[in-house]
């Protein structure tokens, strides 16, 4: 479904206007640990062209200095500052938005140790939260003392909504799927504080020190990237090389501003706007 070609001058003028990109990872720029083809090339014209971009995950299994290795090794420069994971946010909405400071998570140790390193306690009994996040670590043990604390009432929070996480064999569970279960086992659904909660855009246009108007928000999912586009203002820029599908697309009840094949043909596409 490449749109590269159909763009009129409107629509090429529309894209050239953006000068500031939140960019998803997982199935945007690459899948597991394969980089998704002109990724880096993206990267490198967005920088080129004198646009800011700021990378932009509900992955939170691992934190933004590991982001930085990874996409280093993919031939795409990062520095932690350009990175904003759902579990960042999550932080900084128990610190800012919360008297919440002992909290039992469900989490991989590199999310238990974000959360220390915030100031946070881990608290196996009596805590003042239950915090959820995409968990490959996840135990029964882990699931029933959750349960427990949630029947009993214990405030819940979650970093992100997504159902899967697409790898390069296929889609696994995500922090949507986890939560499935437990509102299966207790009734509770948490608060999501990741994508597509509008205000992961507000904590990006604040790293980059953008506006809403010239922003677009790249990803491959309709319910989690493009909501958010869609709650916050931004353009809407979907990629078809994740979970999202072009069946999908069409039977959305709201279409994004620009849909393309991948980064390699958004990259062609802005390219094309430019030289308009």
């Amino acid at each position: 479904m490449t749109q590269t070609q159909r763009l009129d001058t409107a629509r090429l003028e529309q894209l050239a206007a953006l000068r500031y990109f939140l960019l998803d990872m997982d199935g945007t720029l690459y899948l597991g640990g394969n980089p998704l083809e002109g990724a880096a090339d993206f990267i490198a014209y967005l920088a080129e062209s004198g646009r800011n971009r700021l990378f932009f995950t509900n992955n939170c299994s691992v934190d933004a200095a590991q982001y930085e290795k990874k996409l280093g090794k993919m031939g795409i420069p990062a520095v932690r500052g350009d990175i904003l994971t759902s579990g960042e946010a999550t932080v900084r909405y128990l610190l800012n938005e919360t008297p919440y400071r002992r909290v039992y998570p469900l989490g991989t140790p590199s999310f238990e140790a974000e959360l220390i390193d915030a100031g946070l306690r881990l608290a196996d009994e009596e805590p003042d939260a239950v915090v959820l996040a995409f968990d490959r670590t996840l135990t029964y043990a882990k699931l029933a003392k959750a349960c427990a604390f949630l029947r009993n009432g214990t405030p819940y929070i979650a970093t992100n909504p997504d159902k899967v996480c697409p790898t390069e064999t296929g889609y696994i569970p995500d922090c949507g799927s986890m939560a499935a279960l437990l509102f299966e086992s207790t009734g509770r659904t948490p608060k999501y504080i990741g994508k597509p909660n509008p205000e992961m855009v507000n904590m990006g246009l604040q790293k980059l020190g953008g506006e809403a108007a010239k922003t677009a928000m790249v990803g491959d999912r309709l319910y989690t990237d493009m909501q958010m586009a869609y709650d916050s203002g931004v353009a809407s820029i979907l990629v078809l090389s994740g979970e999202t599908k072009d069946a999908d697309v069409r039977e959305a009840s709201r279409q994004p501003d620009f849909v393309f094949d991948s980064v390699k043909t958004l990259h062609a596409a802005l390219k094309d706007a430019d030289g308009a």
